[in-house]
């Protein structure tokens, strides 16, 4: 399907994929949509001194930048291992026009940048001392296939239940859940009252939180 660069309200960019009427981010503000969901009510909230995130899908990239700009800010004394899935891998002429590192101060972020998207698939690659990216092209459903070390943070973001409503029902659910470990944390922009009961019936604790701006709530969930 053939995909175009837009600017949210933000003015970060995101793709449009005019055949489903559906962004990959939020066009109320494809940065604070990420920083919000995933480092606010995610990343900020884990304390492990190893920290194994699980993200559902790579799509453009932004996600595992705004957790590198995040874990630079730190002292750095844990370590992140990112394994994030995606059946279908942007090009190279998108990732340069999104230019996301253009959205942050850090002048270290457009190597950053550049390295997230040319890092092999299915290799572990350290990306900065402390942070490794392992990218997977695959079908979410393959996940049950995947050995993964056990998950402590899930970063839920796939396309919404209007365009794919199978990612929201139980089966991918039950397999995410089957990869994380008790009180990992899954973090997602989504607050669908079946999404919730599906979270609830596989043993999480589930939490509705303040939404990105432009959207009233989101969820956060707890594998008990």
């Amino acid at each position: 399907m053939e995909r175009e660069i837009k600017t949210t309200d933000d003015g970060s960019k995101t793709l449009f994929i005019s055949e489903l009427n559906e962004n990959y981010h939020s066009h109320h503000g494809a940065l604070q949509e990420a920083e919000h969901v995933f480092i606010k009510n995610g990343l900020k909230l884990i304390n492990d001194y190893e920290i194994n995130i699980l993200e559902l899908g790579f799509g453009t990239g932004l996600n595992v930048l705004v957790t590198i700009n995040e874990y630079l800010k730190t002292d750095k004394n844990h370590v992140i291992n990112y394994f994030t899935l995606e059946k279908y891998p942007i090009n190279e002429s998108e990732i340069e026009k999104l230019a996301y590192f253009e959205l942050f101060d850090n002048i270290e972020l457009k190597n950053i940048y550049q390295k997230i998207h040319q890092s092999e698939w299915e290799k572990t690659i350290e990306i900065i001392p402390g942070f490794h990216l392992h990218k997977i092209q695959c079908d979410f459903f393959d996940l049950k296939n995947i050995d993964l070390p056990k998950i402590n943070l899930v970063y839920y973001d796939c396309f919404g239940a209007r365009v794919q409503p199978d990612l929201w029902e139980t089966p991918l659910f039950e397999m995410v859940s089957d990869k994380m470990d008790i009180n990992g944390l899954l973090t997602t922009y989504s607050s669908k009252g079946s999404v919730r009961r599906i979270l609830q019936d596989l043993n999480f604790k589930v939490e509705k939180k303040q939404g990105p701006p432009g959207k009233r709530e989101m969820i956060n969930a707890i594998k008990l």
